[in-house]
């Protein structure tokens, strides 16, 4: 009987063992192939960098941005250099920032400040943290000073309220105004989220703070 039982145990665990490979191999395999439909996707989208027409170049750098595909960094650089349309190239900056080119974030920070600044507002409210915009807040003009506070407003933290709170008694009432209605919506934001959990869901990689 005692012979039995171990014989049993021993299969028992054998099973385990084999069971607990078969997880990791499988585990392995689906990273490996997930490693390979992002490089797929990527080569795609840097492709399509080429294209002649500009919305399918945007499409392509917000692809990559999406996708973080710091392996392509080196050709994106060389088509942010040489593209013409704006509109792109600020897409490109996104995609250089998200691929681990931090100073690329002043970049689209500065277009706050132009016609594309709604567009340049979308990509910074992906960023996976306020925390990144904290230093660049302070040396940018007014006007972008107003539209960074709109961004925090929607992405900003408990920590955002500190980082905003001088630009509530700023002499300009814009940013004034702006600053307290990001104070008024983050506060809304912590008062309606249970204990203990994130203010809201990101959608992105995390971020590091731009290298001034």
């Amino acid at each position: 009987m005692h012979q039995k039982t171990f014989r049993l145990k021993t299969c028992a665990l054998v099973a385990l063992l084999v069971c607990a490979a078969s997880v990791r191999a499988q585990s392995a395999y689906d990273e490996r192939h997930a490693d390979d439909a992002v490089r797929a996707a990527a080569a795609a989208a840097v492709r399509q960098l080429a294209s002649a027409a500009a919305p399918a170049r945007q499409r392509a750098a917000e692809d990559l941005a999406r996708l973080a595909a710091a392996d392509e960094r080196r050709l994106v650089e060389g088509y942010r250099l040489q593209e013409k349309n704006a509109r792109v190239r600020l897409a490109l900056d996104w995609a250089l920032y998200r691929m681990g080119k931090t100073e690329a974030l002043y970049a689209v920070v500065r277009a706050l400040d132009s016609s594309r600044a709604e567009q340049a507002a979308q990509y910074l409210a992906a960023l996976e943290t306020p925390e990144p915009l904290y230093p660049v807040l302070p040396r940018v003009n007014g006007n972008t000073q107003v539209k960074l506070l709109n961004v925090l407003a929607r992405i900003g933290d408990a920590a955002t309220l500190e980082q905003i709170k001088p630009y509530t008694a700023s002499f300009d009432p814009k940013i004034a105004d702006a600053a307290r209605h990001a104070a008024d919506e983050i506060g809304q934001r912590q008062a309606q989220s249970p204990a203990g959990t994130p203010l809201r869901a990101r959608q992105v990689g995390k971020d590091r703070p731009p290298t001034p």
